[in-house]
């Protein structure tokens, strides 16, 4: 079964031989990847904050056209490289230095995975009653679940997907024709007057960082595709499934959240679908459910992928079936332990997460993109990227410089509740790090490869490579 975890072959490289499936299943995998409860929950937070259900929207669809811009270009790198997202980072930080990203996309496959845990045990407690909120076999025996699809492996990952997507358009589909023929909400829902920036930021921000979290696996989906698909025909079917699946459910849960302020995210899904049609709630919440278990594999499969990768850095490793169900555990034990520990304060964690992470994602991303597309244009050299003392170094000086200074400058932009910078506290609470970590990020990284001999590198990584997939 291509890229499962239970075959023996390298995670890494994806020879030509083996390059297989069609570009159109992108689609699926990431509207799938979006369509489910945990989307609700980002959904809900500018109604939270104060903002009305026009504004929420607007920044929603705001959000999710900026956040998965960055990340639909990611995935256009799996074709081309036949690498895992995360092994990508080591031109531009170094065989070693590269390390720093992989914790980073750590703590997202794990806070993901740990906040869908709770998040589960929430709805089946609203599904069943007799079932606790916070019940413990309901989270342990989810993640449970969900790891056992992903030692499946990548090809059952894309059929599994491809089947939660046409459940959820149908969901969403119905839920969506019920609520504008049905629901009614009060004037003020609507009023264009009653714009008030820090719900609005908040939501914005939250909406993007939510969907630029995908870009640190995003091909890992796409890297067994032909080698010959184009870079426009994956970056829009990436694009659009992530777009469509982000903000239709990231706007059902704004509409669940403005009719039913006070509940929490599955009683509020709930409320509403029944309001349209009794018992279409449960139906709604179920159909949620199953595709959380969908995402919470791809999180523990990008998870497996990591963690290979930091042991292959310390120590060079052959792939097995053993190292790879091994590689399962340590997340799911990660993630089940947070989830016990945070389930009973879900909303404000939640918040927390998305804010550290859009802050430790912006400089990467731009760090990424501007070498694939402006430094080094797709010249690369797989077997360098796999040589500890090779073309590409122990450390690159150039990204770590660009990503520090990227976060740095974010700082004073920072506004979660944990921390305020001085400078949001002056925009009333409002969050622009995004804006100033990109473009910071970006410049510094291309000013920092003004001194590169690229037209010598290229021809080292030609020869490094003479012979690989002929």
């Amino acid at each position: 079964m291509s890229g499962g975890l239970l075959e023996s072959r390298s995670i890494d490289y994806v020879p030509l031989a083996e390059r297989h499936g069609k570009v159109w299943h992108l689609w699926p995998v990431w509207f799938s990847g979006d369509a489910h409860l945990a989307t609700l929950a980002v959904g809900v937070l500018g109604i939270t904050l104060g903002g009305n259900l026009l504004w929420t929207t607007v920044a929603v669809l705001a959000g999710n056209l900026l956040g998965t811009f960055f990340m639909a270009f990611h995935s256009t790198q799996g074709p081309q490289l036949g690498l895992p997202q995360m092994i990508q980072s080591r031109p531009q930080f170094g065989y070693v230095g590269a390390l720093l990203v992989w914790v980073v996309a750590l703590i997202a496959y794990i806070g993901y995975n740990a906040f869908n845990q709770v998040l589960v045990a929430q709805t089946v407690h609203q599904l069943l009653p007799a079932v606790a909120p916070t019940s413990a076999v309901t989270m342990v025996g989810f993640a449970l679940l969900g790891a056992g699809i992903a030692a499946l492996g990548y090809d059952v990952i894309h059929r599994a997907q491809r089947g939660f997507a046409y459940l959820m358009l149908v969901i969403l589909a119905v839920f969506t024709l019920g609520a504008v023929a049905t629901l009614h909400l009060p004037p003020d829902a609507w009023r264009w007057g009653a714009f008030r920036l820090t719900p609005f930021l908040a939501q914005l921000f939250a909406a993007a960082s939510y969907q630029l979290s995908w870009s640190i696996y995003v091909s890992d989906y796409s890297r067994y595709l032909p080698r010959d698909v184009s870079v426009r025909a994956s970056f829009w079917w990436t694009y659009l499934g992530a777009f469509i699946g982000g903000a239709w459910m990231m706007l059902v849960g704004t509409l669940a959240a403005a009719t039913a302020p006070r509940l929490d995210v599955a009683a509020a899904m709930e409320h509403a679908a029944d309001a349209i049609y009794p018992g279409l709630g449960r139906v709604v919440l179920l159909g949620g459910l199953l595709g959380l278990v969908a995402v919470t594999a791809l999180n523990f499969y990008g998870a497996s992928l990591t963690l290979l990768s930091v042991a292959d850095t310390v120590h060079p490793l052959k792939s097995s079936a053993a190292k790879r169900l091994g590689s399962l555990l340590p997340p799911l034990i990660l993630s089940t332990g947070i989830a016990l520990a945070a389930s009973s304060a879900f909303g404000s964690r939640f918040e927390d997460l998305l804010a550290v992470l859009l802050y430790l994602f912006t400089p990467w991303t731009a760090i990424n993109l501007v070498d694939f597309y402006f430094v080094r244009r797709g010249h690369y050299s797989i077997r360098e990227i796999f040589n500890p003392r090779g073309l590409y170094g122990r450390w690159s000086w150039r990204g770590l410089l660009a990503y520090g200074v990227g976060f740095v400058v974010m700082i004073p932009f920072f506004s979660a509740p944990m921390y305020q910078g001085p400078i949001a506290r002056a925009l009333g609470g409002a969050d622009i790090a995004m804006l100033i970590g990109l473009p910071v990020a970006a410049l510094t990284y291309l000013w920092a490869c003004r001194s590169l001999d690229l037209p010598a590198e290229r021809v080292r990584a030609a020869a490094a490579d003479a012979g690989l997939d002929p």
